[in-house]
């Protein structure tokens, strides 16, 4: 099998795209914050709440949740695409530019950017890394879950494509 056949075959699975955000407070002055578009994020348990986000080895947000616990999520809804690009880019621009006019407040247990408008947010402590190949399992504990907006459907991803339900 190649990994294009591979690669293929997964982009037949939807998801749900997210926003994984931290704040580095090594970086600069007052820090930096730092951003990721996920799609293999997941629920992993009820009680104790935890939940799961793959990263790749050596990004940024690898690097920097290898050293800092805390981290956050915003489920994106159908009209954020443009927030999902942006963080997913290849080759971006710094981060501190990518959050530049998005709307945002600060996480209450984790002081990580939530984004406005988001269908829900949860903030995490990391409890577990686990690797696997080319990426790292982070498993995080629950610290603060909710739902800010409820307004429209989630933004999906589906063969390679930010998609909507509707």
């Amino acid at each position: 099998m190649s990994e294009d056949e591979f690669r293929a075959a997964l982009s037949r699975l939807s998801a749900g795209v997210v926003l994984v955000t931290a704040h580095d407070p090594e970086e600069g002055a007052r820090g930096e914050d730092v951003g990721m578009t996920a799609t293999a994020f997941m629920s992993v348990s009820l009680d104790p709440p935890l939940v799961m986000v793959s990263v790749r080895n050596g990004s940024r947000m690898d690097d920097l949740l290898a050293r800092q616990p805390l981290w956050a999520v915003s489920v994106l809804s159908e009209s954020q695409r443009h927030i999902a690009g942006r963080f997913a880019m290849k080759g971006r621009i710094s981060d501190r530019l990518l959050f530049e006019d998005i709307p945002y407040t600060r996480g209450e247990a984790t002081g990580a950017p939530l984004v406005g408008g988001a269908l829900a947010i949860v903030e995490c402590s990391t409890e577990q890394r686990v690797t696997a190949g080319d990426h790292t399992l982070v498993v995080g504990r629950v610290l603060r879950a909710g739902t800010p907006s409820a307004d429209g459907g989630p933004l999906m991803y589906f063969r390679g494509r930010y998609h909507t339900l509707g």
